[in-house]
């Protein structure tokens, strides 16, 4: 994200500023001075710490970041202004503002025990790290960028058979699309450009061995994808420049898994009772799987 950012807002957010990363990035600045009073309010360099450790780079010269941080002090005077404004007219009373603070309350809380699990994680390994590249040539040594095309169709009986046996003629989307409106099938088309890496791992997985001109079916749920490849070229990542992404993903996925291990048990040994409507639904319904078929059913052209 880029600083102007975290800084750019006349009267940001209280809680947004609030919840600034605490980190200390070496900046030199007492934490116990006052910055400045605003009528009896002050406002601390330690406030202005918490700002600048996230709109701040490790890159800045010592004049950078003392412009930063008079930028950073004149924004939490406007701020403070505005918190007197709402105080004034009371608006700390009003029931959306104290459900919102609570809200952001919660969210704190709860981010504080990710990372503190996190924190405690081990981070991958360069064995792991070497391992998952070369178990995913497909993302690396083989990384190409593909142009598809894409026909979606509402499920329907019988028609991924026939949709199948377009892929082994290679027929063109023009050609399906021919097709599918002789038979009064309703369909959206759409296109777009995406790297290996844009793409969910189960779709890649069905179109990487393909060649340009070929085509692949996806199933979800509720509608099929006719995913055409209209052009690819390689564009393969070295090890080196892969090794700190995947260090990253890699403890994204970790932390992900410790964190669901931890809530299935907290959830085991807590008491949750369900109220009203919703002991209702939770009665008669077990809690839904993950949908991993939504991004199929968004198309291509939805994929980031």
């Amino acid at each position: 994200m880029k600083r102007h950012l975290y800084y750019c807002t006349v009267i940001p957010s209280v809680v947004a500023l609030s919840l600034a990363a605490c980190g200390d990035k070496g900046n030199p600045i007492a934490t116990t001075q006052v910055a400045a009073k605003v009528g009896s309010e002050e406002i601390s360099v330690h406030q202005i710490n918490q700002v600048l450790s996230r709109a701040s780079k490790s890159s800045d010269s010592p004049e950078a970041i003392q412009v930063l941080t008079r930028e950073i002090l004149e924004k939490l005077i406007d701020q403070q202004l505005a918190i007197d404004q709402a105080t004034e007219s009371k608006l700390n009373r009003s029931p959306q503002v104290i459900a919102e603070l609570e809200a952001a309350r919660r969210d704190v809380l709860a981010r504080a025990y990710l990372q503190q699990m996190a924190s405690g994680l081990p981070k991958p390994t360069p064995e792991e790290i070497k391992s998952y590249f070369t178990d995913h040539p497909q993302l690396f040594a083989e990384r190409r960028i593909f142009n598809l095309q894409e026909i979606i169709i509402p499920i329907a009986p019988g028609l991924v058979e026939q949709l199948r046996s377009f892929t082994t003629n290679d027929k063109t989307v023009e050609e399906v699309s021919a097709w599918l409106k002789g038979k009064n099938i309703a369909f959206t088309t759409g296109n777009a450009s995406r790297a290996a890496e844009q793409i969910p791992l189960e779709i890649l997985a069905k179109i990487h061995p393909l060649n340009t001109g070929q085509s692949a079916v996806l199933e979800a749920t509720k509608a099929i994808t006719f995913l055409h490849i209209a052009a690819s070229q390689k564009a393969p990542i070295t090890e080196a420049a892969a090794s700190a992404g995947i260090e990253k993903y890699l403890m994204s996925q970790r932390t992900d898994e410790a964190l669901a291990k931890k809530l299935k048990e907290l959830r085991a040994n807590t008491q949750i009772t369900y109220m009203g409507e919703f002991a209702k639904a939770h009665n008669a319904s077990t809690t839904p799987p993950i949908n991993t078929s939504t991004t199929i059913e968004k198309g291509v052209a939805g994929l980031k």
